[in-house]
């Protein structure tokens, strides 16, 4: 349809909606049932779980070692040798890592779409009469939008309102300056960036405030023609996936060369060419870390949830990343690291002291001239007369009472030219009295008399002068000062003459009022600073005031400086980079300003992060490396352009955020230490075993339980492991630095030699002190207990950096729970004698079993001692730096 070309009325007939109510609930409720969701069609679809489970086997080791255990089933089969359990045992083994996978993959994705509905955009229509906010996905054809500077235009429109509407369309009609909308007629012909009549889904208003009847939603809007292209779009891999992924082809290119030798070997050694052939392609399938990227995304996905309990929802991957990484938090003082709500914290006249009576009156003169009223037995107004309300009620006196006492009967209302507010009041016996109060510079001057006890006494120069030192001493103490006056009539005055009205008053006292920061505030900068990281605050308030609130918080300390909005925009880029590492406080501040600070902070390689809540702030949240956007004050753009919302707009959240960040990334390192040192015990223990000439250790059925055992449970319970105690005790890590930076390589590699050096001994003793028919079995089958064991032992040396010992062993009970099953299921299959025969295992006596337990465990000596190595190594580097 033609909306653009229809007036407004004839779009609201056509659709059948009311422009002054909208649709009812029941009506837009039967709408949303016919037409559907209003989601693009690539929106909330699913693969499905059988198309995810045979994508499982999406790889082509996996498919060889399939057909390998097929092909082996029908010569067995044919030849009536009746030696075919094995075939059905590993096709029926990589069956159940597939149905693994697809169990770990619908975890991660359920988790991914819950914190994609949490920071979902939401759409203000008209219904029944009354303003809605809904879910964008339920706007229907006909609901009446209303739009609002910020928010996000959820689908295609007709405007019927404009009030210097505004909109960014960009994404669609690739129109880069915003569009101002009107209520015309427009021809049929009108090109889609010219129809100025109407609102296109996928664009924001930038200004202004307006209304438009939608006239398409879902696949049937102008973005839906596109949804085609945005549905071939793949999901971005975070970057540390990306790394994983390579990391994983690489180390899997040595695995295939390494089973190819051993495969080889076998042959110079006239071993079975089918039985190397399986084992080789079996140690593939079990070592090569095909899985990495996945576990990635599992870790990431439950620490998103985990994040979303503590008031921060994440908006993309690669955040989580990123977070652990920040260096700069830049962060808006109001409603941030203040509490946005002022309050009273001094009370006092042109003396020294004051004393409770002359308080009380001082008080009762705020409560009198105040606009305040009650909603919900709560004060509600204007934050500062809010304030001065509740200091009255706090002070004992109540604003309605003496509001009853008092009846107001008139007042000059408060102008910027003026700088003052006057009411007027009965006393109720004949008398009037009005009561100004307004900024104390121009109320002093207004004044002549003051209250001295009871007595009215002059308002001489050295009472002024007292008064406003008083008043100066408050306002370098970052406190907003309103000072208040009355004077007495005995006949009613008129009001409409002003400057008559509001002089020869009777000065009474003053209050000094301040957003107070948040209590937890300070604990955060504290904790920011302890972890290396600058917390930096930007404010559109007076340098004064900013430099008072970041003293009070510790932000700003002696040597720090305060750049403000003015002295910034003469800077150089060059000049601001030069004084950005030793300004904390940047005052006055512009939004437009944020994008030159981050990108000053960025100039040195740190990591920044950036709040911010209004539609100039978009530009400096996606410039920065983590944009924070406030969950109650953020508007719709802000929120679509930053990385992370913060729920409750708090500081402390975006601290607690980086500490989360950090533990995320630390058990990533875990679970990637943990899975590629047990692949590479595994390939160990084969390859080491074939140069030895000795036979082979495991049989491909065995290589494979132990891959399945091991590998999925104990990482994903690592990934899980409780953020550690001191993690904000150390500086942020450098954002070059490689996941297997700190040596973590080394030591996966020796950690993996010592899993397969143990395994290897299991073998040998096995063989050579209780093989009794000399056929090898007790020596794999201890081999086999010993290789799987000892890896689960393994996980728990990988929950700290530190000694296992420094750390609540019991703390994860998820890893202890991988931990007995894994042990339930090894010790199963070797004890369990239908499954003891199909895995072609021995049953071990307490001797045998004492010498696995022995060997399972010795990894904990083995770290504790490399640990105890690293941690001397690192103290004799601090004491050669201290020197």
């Amino acid at each position: 349809m033609d909306w653009w070309n229809k007036e407004a009325k004839e779009v609201s007939q056509s659709l059948e909606t009311f422009m002054g109510n909208g649709l009812s609930m029941a009506e837009a409720k039967k709408r949303l049932a016919v037409n559907g969701k209003n989601l693009l069609q690539h929106e909330g679809e699913d693969e499905g779980i059988i198309k995810r489970f045979f994508a499982q086997f999406n790889d082509f080791m996996v498919m060889l070692l399939l057909v390998a255990a097929v092909i082996s089933f029908a010569v067995s089969y044919l030849n009536g040798e009746g030696e075919f359990i094995d075939s059905v045992i590993i096709i029926a083994i990589v069956v159940l890592n597939a149905l693994l996978g697809v169990i770990q993959e619908s975890k991660a994705q359920k988790a991914l779409e819950a914190l994609k509905k949490m920071s979902a955009p939401k759409a203000v229509v008209l219904r029944d009469g009354g303003r809605r906010e809904i879910p964008a996905e339920d706007v229907v054809i006909g609901d009446i939008m209303l739009l609002e500077t910020g928010g996000y235009i959820c689908a295609d429109g007709r405007v019927i309102e404009s009030r210097s509407l505004k909109t960014e369309e960009s994404a669609i009609t690739g129109e880069s300056l915003p569009v101002e909308k009107d209520t015309k007629k427009y021809p049929k012909e009108t090109a889609l960036g010219d129809r100025k009549n109407m609102v296109l889904s996928g664009s924001f208003v930038l200004g202004g405030s307006g209304r438009a009847i939608a006239v398409a939603t879902g696949m049937d809007t102008e973005i839906g023609r596109i949804a085609d292209l945005l549905a071939g779009q793949e999901e971005q891999e975070t970057p540390l996936q990306k790394k994983l992924g390579q990391t994983g082809k690489s180390l899997g290119m040595g695995a295939l060369a390494i089973c190819a030798v051993i495969f080889a070997m076998g042959l110079l050694r006239h071993e079975p060419p089918f039985t190397m052939f399986m084992t080789s392609v079996s140690l593939a399938v079990a070592a090569i870390p095909e899985g990495l990227p996945a576990i990635v995304t599992i870790v990431l996905a439950i620490g998103m949830q985990r994040m979303s309990k503590k008031n921060t929802i994440i908006r993309r991957l690669p955040a989580v990343e990123t977070l652990g990484s920040a260096a700069v938090i830049c962060s808006d003082k109001t409603g941030t690291l203040t509490q946005n709500k002022m309050k009273v914290v001094k009370i006092t006249d042109n003396r020294k002291q004051n004393d409770e009576e002359k308080t009380r009156l001082i008080l009762t003169l705020f409560a009198l001239c105040n606009d305040c009223r009650r909603e919900n037995g709560k004060l509600a107004g204007e934050p500062t007369e809010r304030a001065l309300a509740e200091a009255a009620e706090e002070g004992g006196v109540k604003p309605e009472e003496v509001q009853a006492e008092m009846p107001r009967v008139g007042e000059i209302p408060f102008s910027s030219e003026r700088k003052m507010m006057t009411t007027l009041h009965t006393m109720g016996d004949g008398t009037w009295m009005t009561v100004t109060k307004g900024a104390p510079d121009i109320l002093f001057d207004r004044c002549t008399k003051c209250l001295e006890g009871h007595a009215q006494v002059k308002f001489d120069g050295s009472k002024k002068s007292k008064a406003r030192m008083q008043n100066g001493e408050m306002a370098a103490g970052a406190l907003r000062v309103v000072s208040v006056a009355f004077r007495e009539w005995t006949e009613e005055p008129d009001l409409s003459k002003v400057d008559k009205v509001e002089a020869d008053m009777v000065f009474v006292g003053m209050a000094g009022m301040i957003d107070p920061p948040r209590p937890e505030a300070a604990r955060a900068v504290a904790l920011c600073k302890q972890a290396g990281i600058r917390p930096v605050m930007i404010t559109g308030d007076h340098a004064l005031t900013a430099q008072a609130i970041a003293t009070q918080l510790g932000i700003y300390e002696k040597g720090d400086t305060c750049i403000t909005g003015q002295e910034l925009s003469k800077l150089s880029d060059e000049e601001l980079e030069a004084a950005a590492p030793r300004c904390t406080v940047f005052a006055r501040v512009a939004p437009e300003h944020k994008v030159r600070i981050v990108k000053a902070f960025q100039k040195d390689g740190s990591v920044v992060a950036m709040t911010g809540d209004g539609v100039n702030d978009a530009p400096a949240l996606k410039a920065a490396d983590i944009g924070c956007a406030m969950g109650k004050s953020g508007t719709e753009v802000a929120k679509g352009a930053s990385d992370m919302i913060l729920t409750d707009d708090n500081f402390a959240t975006i601290v607690e955020a980086v500490r989360e960040g950090r533990g995320i990334y630390d058990n990533i390192r875990k679970a990637v230490h943990f899975l590629l040192s047990s692949n590479i015990g595994e390939i160990i223990t084969i390859f080491a075993a074939m140069c030895f000439g000795w036979a082979t250790p495991l049989l491909p059925i065995q290589l494979l339980w132990v891959n399945l055992v091991t590998d999925s449970l104990p990482a994903i319970a690592l990934g899980l492991d409780p953020v550690e105690e001191d993690c904000m005790n150390r500086p942020p890590r450098v954002r070059e630095t490689t996941l297997f930076g700190g040596g973590l390589g080394s030591k996966i590699m020796v950690e993996g030699m010592m899993i397969g050096m143990l395994a290897l001994l299991a073998f040998a003793i096995g063989h050579v002190y209780f093989d009794q028919e000399k056929m090898y079995v007790t020596g794999r089958t201890m081999a086999f207990a010993v290789l799987s064991l000892s890896q689960l032992v393994h996980a728990f040396n990988m929950r700290s950096e530190h000694s296992l010992f420094a750390v609540h062993p019991f703390r994860n009970l998820w890893l202890v729970g991988a931990f007995l099953v894994g042990t339930m299921l090894q010790a199963g299959v070797i004890m369990v004698q239908p499954l003891a025969t199909i895995f072609k295992v021995a049953p071990l006596g307490a001797t045998e079993w004492l010498v696995v337990v022995a060997l399972a465990f010795l990894p904990l000596p083995i770290v504790e001692l490399e640990k105890w190595k690293d941690r001397l190594l690192e103290c004799r580097k601090a004491k050669k730096r201290l020197i």
